[in-house]
């Protein structure tokens, strides 16, 4: 069975006042896609999970703790982790947890809080 993992901010911990998240989107949306997302991966037949983050948070210790516990088939960075240059010392975090737990893991990112599937769907598709 396909195992994804989306590490993503919590949604109540987006920053909705910056300018690079889109107009219009609210804490209520990202959990909603979240949650969508994650049903529409387990309509795959795939074990689908989401490890929310915070920038303020220990997330790098999260993160390790998750990929020491569980091996995965795909690991999913979310777009609000790196689309804003606001997070790009987090991003890199993100990403260099994620090369330290899973090394061997192929990862994909998501271009908003339901396209996890998508994005996992074509990184599976390509190894």
């Amino acid at each position: 069975m396909v195992r994804v993992l989306v590490i993503g901010y919590a949604p109540d911990a987006v920053d909705f006042t910056d300018p690079a998240i889109p107009p219009g989107l609210t804490e209520a949306l990202v959990a909603e896609g979240i949650k969508r997302d994650v049903q529409l991966m387990l309509d795959r037949g795939w074990e689908a999970e989401h490890l929310p983050i915070r920038a303020d948070g220990d997330f790098r210790h999260d993160i390790s703790n998750r990929l020491a516990s569980e091996a995965y088939d795909c690991i999913v960075i979310g777009a609000g982790v790196r689309m804003t240059t606001k997070h790009v010392a987090e991003f890199e975090q993100v990403v260099d947890a994620v090369r330290q737990g899973a090394p061997k893991t192929p990862i994909a990112f998501n271009s908003s809080p339901d396209s996890s599937g998508e994005a996992a769907a074509r990184c599976l598709t390509q190894s």
